[in-house]
């Protein structure tokens, strides 16, 4: 029952609290702090990322003008700007990446039984990155060029409800190979990549650990033809071949034998999924523009949004709403202080009516 409540209140309360003290802990966060906690911290960049504030004055003013009601929100410190600017320069941003990791396991779990875009019964994963672009008189310490900064952010998508299950926030001269090191194969899923992660001494550790890739070859890659399998052309699959290192070639590569031609171009289609959520989450959560220009500051603001747009999945879920997850976030951003319950203000969207909603925007979760 609301008695009361707003919505950013009752949207808070799916968070697991608890799992966030340890994270506190286990960093030492609030040490010797005697205000403005680690946990308003979070729930002033959360606001900020529900809400699109521009910066941290934006932030300030924007609290501000709710003082009265910021106790009942959660917030115990006061929120000014400089204490903001301090807290993300200097607490440290692993707190929040542990803290997204635990909420992405729960939405894993909540997400498990949902279909994809191919007949699978196994995993199946997406590995890709985007770069974000910086300012390098702001970002020194982000060279990419000689007169650009730049961060990537290296993804791992689990295609079952599109949720992140791995992140590395890198500078942009770190090649998107190296992530194949960091990764932990699942044995018998399946990992669909791009022509960037074609290293066959890394490939094959994934076949070491029982899993499987789908990937495209460069267009120097040596092939030789050993075996020609029957396909129906009228699928659109053009060959099916079992091939060694020998020749050029441009195909779809996988170490699976055992699953038709059509099924394997199929994974390899659904790699377009982690695209869509690189886009989306540029235009939607605020990892494009920053509210601090130090390392630590940055990965904090993108942790949080990582976290605040896995919240959104969770609660999605656990509502058993239909709408999209854009949708929501349109929802929050306008209702965050009424003391209306939660499940009727989301509840209220009206599907048929696509909320006023570009035809070309792009929409995860509305399956």
């Amino acid at each position: 029952m609301n008695q009361g409540r707003t919505v950013f209140s009752q949207l808070i309360s799916f968070l697991p609290d608890r799992d966030f003290r340890r994270c506190v802990e286990r960093y030492q966060g609030d040490l010797r702090l005697r205000g403005f906690t680690c946990w308003d911290q979070y729930l002033a960049m959360a606001f900020a990322q529900l809400t699109y504030r521009e910066s941290l004055r934006d932030i300030e003013a924007c609290l501000g003008s709710l003082q009265g009601k910021l106790y009942h929100l959660g917030f115990r410190g006061k929120v000014a700007r400089s204490t903001l600017a301090d807290a993300n320069e200097s607490r440290d941003w692993r707190i929040f990446a542990d803290f997204a990791h635990r909420l992405i396991a729960t939405a894993r779990g909540l997400y498990v039984r949902d279909p994809m875009g191919v007949d699978l019964d196994e995993s199946l994963y997406a590995l890709d990155s985007t770069t974000i672009d910086l300012c390098l008189a702001l970002f020194p310490w982000a060279r990419f060029r000689r007169r650009k900064a730049a961060l990537k952010l290296h993804t791992l998508l689990d295609l079952r409800g599109n949720i992140p299950t791995f992140i590395r926030v890198t500078d942009g001269k770190v090649h998107d190979v190296n992530m194949l090191d960091e990764i932990m194969p699942e044995a018998g899923a399946f990992y669909v990549m791009d022509r960037g992660y074609i290293d066959f001494q890394r490939l094959f550790v994934l076949t070491l650990s029982s899993a499987f890739f789908v990937v495209r070859t460069k267009s120097n890659v040596l092939l030789q033809r050993r075996y020609s399998h029957a396909v129906d052309k009228s699928t659109g699959v053009r060959s099916d071949q079992t091939v060694i290192l020998s020749s050029y070639e441009s195909a779809s590569l996988t170490n699976n034998f055992a699953l038709p031609a059509l099924t394997i171009a199929q994974i390899y289609k659904q790699r377009w999924q982690v695209e869509l959520f690189f886009k989306w989450i540029k235009q939607h959560l605020r990892i494009k523009a920053f509210y601090g220009t130090s390392e630590n500051a940055v990965k904090t603001q993108i942790w949080i949004a990582v976290s605040v747009y896995v919240l959104v999945a969770i609660v999605r879920k656990r509502l058993g709403l239909e709408a999209s997850l854009y949708q929501i976030l349109q929802i929050l951003s306008l209702t965050l202080f009424e003391k209306t319950s939660i499940l009727c203000a989301l509840q209220a969207i009206d599907q048929d009516a696509n909320f006023a909603e570009n035809v070309n925007q792009l929409i995860l979760f509305d399956f």
